[in-house]
């Protein structure tokens, strides 16, 4: 019944990879695991990870949630249209690297939780990693901002968790690679990996506007049925 969201959310979160290469490479270069066995190692790798698909889990069942009150007042599908707009408009933003909104707000969030990822580091303890992907998750980001639009548009919590943590599993290959063997990636092909990004993002804009025009095309543009006044109430 979700294989649509489960391969939506694998394949975003395998494009994602290109961007977090070159956007949390520091974070995953820092790890204190490279003077430690390689079986610790590992294991302290995996519980960053783990703990960033965690976070995006938790992301998920809230927009989830987020999605589904839009979708029982039928606003799903100028939410649709709505969503693709921004995605657009927000990849404008990166494209020509200029802000037209910009929320000082995020600004704060982000200190402190760098703050807190630098306090677990310096620790160097298996458990600080997974406290470390915790935080790092919710670190703003424009891919985990696109993979919250994609859960909001799934219009259901399930739906919602489902993308998001299929989305994290999908970005875990490439995370796990360059956390062990990170130094090998020069900058160069880090770069060209997130020279590919924006050309999904956009793609998975497109998208969500036509799903949004109702045009009766099969999981393209599928024909939305006005769920408003539908959603029993019980006292």
């Amino acid at each position: 019944m979700y294989w649509q969201v489960i391969l939506s959310g694998l394949v975003l979160g395998l494009i994602s990879s290109f961007h977090c290469v070159g956007m949390c490479g520091p974070i995953a270069f820092s790890l204190p695991v490279h003077y430690l066995p390689a079986t610790k190692k590992l294991t302290g790798i995996l519980l960053y990870n783990i703990g960033r698909v965690v976070t995006y889990s938790l992301l998920g069942l809230f927009f989830g949630y987020v999605g589904r009150q839009i979708f029982l007042q039928g606003f799903q599908q100028w939410f649709s249209i709505i969503l693709g707009l921004i995605i657009l408009f927000v990849l404008l933003q990166s494209i020509i690297s200029k802000k037209f909104l910009h929320l000082k707000f995020f600004d704060k969030i982000n200190i402190r939780l760098q703050q807190f990822i630098g306090k677990y580091i310096q620790q160097k303890q298996l458990y600080g990693m997974f406290l470390i992907g915790i935080a790092n998750g919710l670190l703003p980001c424009g891919m985990v901002y696109f993979a919250i639009a994609g859960a909001l548009a799934t219009g259901s919590i399930t739906g919602g968790v489902i993308f998001m943590a299929t989305y994290g599993l999908g970005t875990l290959p490439f995370m796990i690679l360059l956390s062990y063997f990170g130094f090998m990636i020069s900058i160069s092909v880090r770069n060209t990996m997130k020279k590919i990004v924006p050309y999904f993002v956009a793609v998975m804009a497109v998208l969500l506007i036509l799903r949004g025009m109702n045009l009766g095309i099969p999981y393209i543009s599928p024909y939305f049925e006005n769920t408003s006044g539908k959603a029993v109430i019980c006292h």
